[in-house]
């Protein structure tokens, strides 16, 4: 897993996001992939990124525990991967 922290990210243009009761839906117009955010934290954090400089800013500013940020930084990895969000 990369070290991704320190790194400023955003969603991806070209993904829409769709709040559900569970969290949400991330859907890639280009690659046509659909992306469970299975909690409504990971969405918070997730439409945060691009307002905040790093990653670990996002998860300060969404009141996210210290204790759960390695659980954030593998989900967003995995979001990188899917093109759902990407490194600004």
């Amino acid at each position: 897993m990369r070290r991704l922290l320190s790194t400023a990210l955003e969603v991806h243009p070209q993904v829409a996001l769709r709040p559900e009761p569970f969290g949400a839906l991330a859907y890639h117009y280009d690659n046509r992939r659909l992306v469970f955010l299975r909690s409504r934290d990971m969405l918070k954090v997730v439409e945060s990124l691009s307002t905040h400089s790093t990653l670990e800013d996002a998860l300060v500013a969404s009141d996210i525990e210290p204790q759960r940020w390695q659980s954030f930084e593998s989900a967003i990895d995995s979001l990188i991967s899917s093109e759902i969000v990407r490194v600004r």
